[in-house]
């Protein structure tokens, strides 16, 4: 009898144990779905956004069931950059955590715009101004760039060039062959500094592999404009080795004082073989003339196997390039993986580090390294725990934000605002966010006539900043 009583028991315990976790109809607890939704915020917001707006145009997310996304948060999407959470999470936890991100992404997906309303008046810290829409209409606004007669050119992500004229999106053609997979496609633009005499404009993008429809590495191309149409075009730059992974391409393009052009290339998700070799171009800042052509006095010119472009290695993600207004030197923003995103001043030959050292985890939560700081690798001059995930940087030019003049500008995809870093020096003496909720802010860009603006993605728009005494 006492044993029964003792079976009976157990079986109670273990029913109200589990019960606890998971209801008798699959639903989860009030519990669980707590754990669940801070577990979102902790291991997922860094690439889907705070309130799940990334996951707007993501339809292999949606079905009757969860049974999609548990395989993704599972075993991940290596093609997309996105881990396995196999070891980090319990079944029950990452069935609950599907469960939350199915239910959270509503049928009207209007609800996942962000809430900070364009035309309100906005007071930072030392400047207030308005926001007004300049652009609408975009999906994920990448390189930004003005003509000198004042249209903008705007590079989307989905391989489509648009000059903005006259208050109308008119489409370029004449791209190069595009591969649009992850966070790779039409990237960076940039005029060269002689424009108006040589009229070369220059691209970033995610170009294929020979013979490959799947691989791509990042590419640099030059051509001009003929009406509404590319002509010349000039393959400069061709990364490698290519790869069929969807992440981590780069690209901000940014010529010097001297006329040499500076951009970055991702590690292409092979962080323990590309960034510390430089037999390879990824996960490095490179400097190449205006015709893709070497510098002689680059770095590793005399280096044997080198690849002679190289000015800096060891980085993650670099996307975001600058130009100090003042002293002319090369500033860089890169993302970290969770927690770690950095600030770089970038100098000729230095290793800043990547993977050996770094302030950040795995997106699972484990740990590659237990290094931050090493002989002979640089520190970055500010970085950021939890994540920001920079993407766009500008420094403050000209006049009309006479308190936030050599400030810096840095778009924060994950937390969907602008972030204002205030210097002395080398020295990161303030930060400030701006348009906090405006959303994922993909570029920062100063215009010819000295006004900030600002591209946000899904619904791609562009904003102008424009001060007010």
């Amino acid at each position: 009898m006492m044993n029964q009583i003792l079976k009976n028991l157990s079986v109670l315990i273990v029913a109200l144990f589990f019960g606890s976790c998971t209801m008798s109809n699959g639903q989860h607890s009030e519990q669980q779905m707590k754990k669940a939704a801070e577990n979102y915020q902790n291991y997922c917001a860094g690439c889907h956004g705070n309130n799940l707006e990334k996951f707007e145009q993501k339809d292999w997310m949606y079905g009757d069931d969860n049974s999609s996304i548990v395989q993704s948060i599972t075993h991940g999407r290596e093609e997309m950059g996105m881990p396995g959470f196999e070891v980090t999470f319990s079944k029950e936890e990452v069935e609950a955590l599907a469960e939350y991100v199915r239910k959270g992404v509503p049928e009207d997906k209007e609800t996942l715009q962000p809430a900070l309303s364009a035309n309100q008046l906005v007071e930072s810290e030392v400047q207030k101004f308005i926001i007004d829409t300049v652009v609408s209409g975009l999906e994920v606004p990448w390189g930004l760039e003005f003509l000198p007669n004042g249209d903008l050119l705007i590079a989307e992500r989905s391989a489509k060039l648009f000059r903005f004229t006259n208050n109308e999106l008119q489409e370029i053609s004449g791209l190069p062959n595009i591969l649009v997979k992850g966070q790779g496609g039409l990237l960076d633009l940039e005029l060269h500094p002689d424009y108006e005499s040589n009229g070369w404009i220059y691209m970033a993008y995610s170009g294929y592999a020979d013979g490959s429809p799947d691989e791509a590495c990042t590419n640099i191309m030059r051509a001009r404009l003929q009406g509404n149409s590319l002509v010349d075009q000039e393959l400069i730059f061709d990364g490698y080795p290519d790869s069929n992974k969807g992440h981590h391409w780069g690209c901000k393009l940014e010529f010097d004082r001297e006329g040499y052009l500076f951009f970055g290339i991702g590690d292409r998700g092979s962080r323990d073989v590309n960034p510390q070799s430089l037999t390879n171009t990824n996960g490095k800042i490179h400097r190449i003339h205006d015709d893709g052509s070497i510098p002689e006095d680059n770095p590793f010119v005399s280096t044997p196997d080198a690849v002679k472009s190289i000015y800096s290695y060891g980085h993650r993600n670099p996307q975001g390039t600058a130009m100090h207004p003042e002293t002319g030197e090369i500033w860089e923003t890169e993302h970290g993986p969770r927690g770690g995103d950095e600030l770089n001043l970038i100098k000729p030959g230095v290793n800043y580090g990547w993977p050996v050292i770094s302030y950040g985890i795995n997106y699972d939560g484990t740990s590659f390294t237990d290094l931050t700081e090493k002989e002979g690798m640089e520190q970055p001059l500010t970085y950021w725990d939890p994540s920001i995930a920079p993407c766009g940087t500008t420094f403050v030019k000209g006049d009309r934000y006479k308190n936030w003049k050599n400030n810096i500008l840095i778009g924060s995809l994950r937390f969907m605002y602008l972030e204002r870093v205030v210097l002395d020096g080398y020295q990161v003496v303030n930060h400030e966010k701006l348009l906090e909720g405006i959303g994922r802010v993909r570029n920062v860009e100063m215009s010819p006539d000295g006004y900030v603006y600002v591209a946000v993605e899904n619904p791609g728009k562009i904003l102008r900043l424009v001060p007010v005494e």
